[in-house]
C-alpha cells in the first residue's frame, strides 16, 4: 500500500524567527537604475493609517474613471542630512570599503551614536581619485527632533546608495549633497513604486499554534491540544529546524515590495485626523501616503528603497487623489 503524503502545515517562509538585531533596518542589496544620479533610499516614521479616494485610471478596469476607496499608510518624512561619502572598490570577494569623507558640520546629537571624524576636508577626496571606485554611497542620518510624535532626539544612521549616471557623476553628486539636507522629493515622486523595509510589531514569546499555524491536536490527546505532535524521527539525534516550536513572534525585519507612493505632501494639516493619529499625534513635516499597510507599529522607523522587482507593466502615473479622510481615529 502506498504511503500517504501531505504538504507541511504552517508557513516556513522565514527562519530563524528571532528578534531583529536593530530597529534600524539593514539593506543588503540595491537595484540598478538609469538616468541622472540620485539617492536610492530614504527614511521616515510611521504615523498611522487612514483611507483616501483615488481615481482608477486603469483603461480595462470595470471601475475605470471611478473613485475607489484605498487604504493608505501615513509616514512622516522630515529631511535627512548627509554626514559622509563612502567609496567602495571591487575585490575578488566582492565590494570592499575603500574609505570615507565626512562633513565638517554635522548635528551635535550624532556624537551620541559614534565618534564623528573631525579632520576631513575637501582635500580628503583626492586620495580616492586614483582608486578604481566601483560604488558610491552616502551615510545619512534622520532628524527625529523635528517630529513631535516620536519621543527621541538621537538620530538613526544608515547608508544610502547613489544610483544612476557614471561613477564620476555619482561622486560629483555625492560631493554636492555632503553636509546638506535631502528631502523625499530627491528620492521618489508621486506614483513611483518603492520597497518598504521595517521591523514588525513584536508579540513576544508565543506558542507553536499561533507562531506557525499548525493544526490543533485531536481530542484523543488528553495532555494538550495546542502543542506539536512530535519532534521528529529518532535519527538524526537532534531536533531539526523544520520542526515548528514555540518562541519569539514578531519584531522581525521584513521587506514589502512594490508599494505605490500615492501622495507626497508638505502640510500635515491636510491629513491630520481630528484628535491626531492614535499613539502618535499630529504630522507637522513632509509626509508620504503609501498604498496599503506597512510593517511595524506607530512611531517605528520605516526605510524606503527603489523598487527591486518592478512589474513590467507598472503604472507609474501620478494618482489623482480626490479625498483623504480626516475623521477621528480615536474610536477605531
Amino acid at each position: 500500500m502506498s504511503q500517504r503524503r501531505r504538504p507541511k502545515r504552517g508557513s516556513r517562509a522565514y527562519g530563524p524567527r528571532k528578534r531583529a538585531a536593530s530597529q534600524t533596518p539593514r539593506l543588503d542589496s540595491w537595484p540598478e537604475i538609469s538616468g541622472a544620479p540620485k539617492i536610492q533610499g530614504f527614511a521616515g516614521y510611521k504615523a498611522g493609517m487612514t483611507h483616501a479616494f483615488v481615481v482608477d485610471k486603469r483603461a480595462k478596469s470595470t471601475t475605470s474613471g471611478m473613485e475607489l476607496q484605498t487604504p493608505v499608510t501615513v509616514i512622516e518624512v522630515p529631511p535627512m542630512k548627509i554626514a559622509a561619502v563612502r567609496f567602495y572598490e571591487n575585490t575578488i570577494v566582492g565590494l570592499k570599503t575603500a574609505g570615507e569623507v565626512w562633513a565638517q558640520d554635522v548635528d551635535a546629537l550624532l556624537s551620541k551614536r559614534l565618534n564623528v571624524p573631525k579632520n576631513h576636508t575637501e582635500a580628503s577626496f583626492e586620495r580616492y581619485e586614483k582608486l578604481d571606485v566601483e560604488d558610491v554611497r552616502v551615510i545619512a542620518y534622520t532628524q527625529p527632533k523635528l517630529v513631535s510624535g516620536v519621543p527621541k532626539k538621537v538620530p538613526e544612521i544608515m547608508e544610502l546608495r547613489i544610483g544612476g549616471g557614471t561613477i564620476p557623476e555619482r561622486i560629483a553628486y555625492a560631493k554636492g549633497i555632503l553636509g546638506k539636507e535631502v528631502t523625499i522629493n530627491d528620492f521618489a515622486a508621486e506614483g513611483a513604486f518603492v520597497d518598504v523595509i521595517a521591523v514588525t510589531k513584536g508579540k513576544g514569546f508565543q506558542g507553536v499554534t499561533k507562531r506557525w499555524g499548525v493544526k490543533l491536536l485531536s481530542h484523543r490527546n488528553s495532555k494538550h491540544r495546542r502543542g506539536i505532535g512530535n519532534l521528529g524521527p529518532k535519527r538524526p539525534g537532534y531536533v531539526r529546524s523544520t520542526v515548528p516550536q514555540a518562541g519569539q513572534l514578531g519584531y522581525h525585519q521584513r521587506t514589502e515590495f512594490n508599494k505605490k507612493v500615492v501622495k507626497v505632501g508638505t502640510e500635515g494639516a491636510e491629513i491630520n485626523p481630528k484628535g491626531g493619529f492614535l499613539n502618535y499625534g499630529e504630522v507637522r513635516n513632509t509626509y508620504v501616503l503609501v498604498h496599503g499597510s506597512v510593517p511595524g507599529p506607530t512611531k517605528r522607523l520605516v526605510r524606503f528603497r527603489d523598487a527591486a522587482r518592478v512589474p513590467k507593466k507598472a503604472d507609474t502615473a501620478v494618482p489623482e487623489v480626490t479625498y483623504v479622510s480626516t475623521e477621528s481615529k480615536q474610536g477605531a
